[in-house]
């Protein structure tokens, strides 16, 4: 399966999404994401996550097991998502030989909302349903996605999921080593609204605020102690300024009035490392809305839009093919969401895309976009090196894996 950053560009140019987000039941009628069964012939559905496919699924052997459709051999076997009979509805399966319970998404929850408080139940579906969403695309872009709980107890990645007590203190979203806490009641829509209003955003979602708190995680993964540090703090700006500081400065005197000029957004000004972790989750919704424009055949070549266009310059980086498919890729992504902005005009609703793209943003997307291509790569050559270990017991793996070293630092990032 080819990754979700490779030819974005290109692939567009062809009409095809590199990684698929529309699907079809068996019966031919169209079937999307999150649903667990056919609304038209009742088939039951599963999403694989080794495929990244939405699949029409047959009984198994063994009770409770299933086929998904495509393996005409039968090899595999799965079993529903322990939460499949829950609140949080999870359509995902795991593999009948796995000894998990959860699918890898939902066993990176450490802690889930106490279901037997009113609403709890239908909040935690809203961001179980986000939060698929965000691993799918994680696995899409080939980076590591292990839960904390038990899978990787130094490097891997977990979720708190809280919700106020009466009385008690406010939770705060934001990551720390690893942990993403989640405030659950910014799954209530009106309650977000009114946050988004009172901080003067133009958008602001749970898959927003997901991509956002998952991106101080890979910083800490990627960038820190890594030779991206250095470029980061290039495009970015030196992390090791006073965070606290920083935070406080931008809820006192509000932000930095260039930062139109040099970050996605007004909160990226606070600091690198809210910097870095917008324009990680920017970079995401770009990447998961083209693919989903590609997916359902929406042709951006005949858009006729003039304006003016980023080149090489603007990336600093040498003439390669890399940087042109990325610049190809951006200038798709205007053109696609020019359009989008102008159908929700003729609604009456709010721009589809409140953002504009200065140059140094897209110089910081396309760093975010290399590192991202070089952990894809790194994982490869490690899953050869383990390939060429089991058959020479001699084999050390030295020559592999000196990319793919992780070193865990202290996380940032509350919202």
């Amino acid at each position: 399966m080819r990754s979700a950053f490779e030819g974005v560009g290109r692939v567009w140019r062809n009409k095809q999404p590199t990684t698929l987000r529309s699907y079809r039941c068996r019966c031919g009628r169209p079937v999307f994401f999150r649903n667990s069964e056919c609304l038209a012939c009742r088939t039951q559905l599963g999403f694989v996550p080794g495929t990244l496919r939405l699949s029409a699924l047959s009984p198994g052997r063994e009770p409770g097991t299933w086929y998904v459709d495509g393996d005409a051999d039968r090899q595999a076997s799965y079993r529903r998502c322990g939460n499949f009979d829950t609140p949080s509805g999870c359509n995902w399966l795991v593999a009948s030989t796995e000894p998990a319970t959860l699918c890898i998404a939902c066993r990176l929850n450490r802690t889930i909302p106490d279901l037997s408080v009113q609403d709890s139940g239908d909040l935690w579906r809203k961001i179980e349903l986000a939060k698929r969403r965000l691993v799918s695309q994680l696995l899409a872009l080939g980076l590591p996605v292990k839960s904390k709980v038990a899978e990787d107890l130094e490097h891997g990645l977990m979720y708190d999921l809280l919700r106020a007590q009466p009385g008690g203190s406010a939770v705060m979203t934001g990551h720390e080593r690893g942990l993403i806490t989640i405030n659950v009641e910014e799954a209530d829509d009106a309650r977000r609204e009114q946050m988004r209003s009172a901080m003067r955003e133009p958008y602001r979602t749970m898959l927003g605020n997901l991509r956002h708190e998952v991106g101080h995680y890979y910083w800490d993964r990627l960038v820190q102690h890594r030779r991206w540090l250095a470029p980061f703090r290039t495009l970015f700006g030196d992390e090791r300024v006073d965070y606290a500081a920083s935070l406080q400065r931008h809820y006192d005197d509000g932000p930095d009035p260039s930062w139109t000029q040099r970050c996605v957004s007004a909160y990226a000004s606070t600091h690198p490392w809210e910097d870095w972790a917008e324009t990680w989750a920017h970079y995401l919704h770009m990447i998961d809305t083209m693919d989903t424009a590609l997916s359902f055949g929406i042709d951006g070549d005949d858009v006729e839009l003039s304006y003016e266009s980023f080149t090489m310059a603007d990336l600093a980086a040498p003439d390669s093919a890399e940087a042109q498919r990325f610049l190809q890729f951006v200038h798709a992504w205007v053109n696609l969401t020019a359009v989008l902005n102008e159908l929700s005009r003729s609604m009456g609703q709010h721009d589809f895309y409140p953002f504009v793209l200065a140059r140094p943003v897209v110089a910081k997307l396309y760093l975010v976009h290399r590192i991202i291509g070089a952990e894809r790569g790194a994982s490869v050559r490690l899953a050869k090196a383990e390939e060429r270990k089991d058959g020479d017991d001699d084999y050390d793996g030295s020559d592999d894996v000196d990319d793919a070293v992780h070193v865990r630092s202290p996380g940032a990032g509350e919202r």
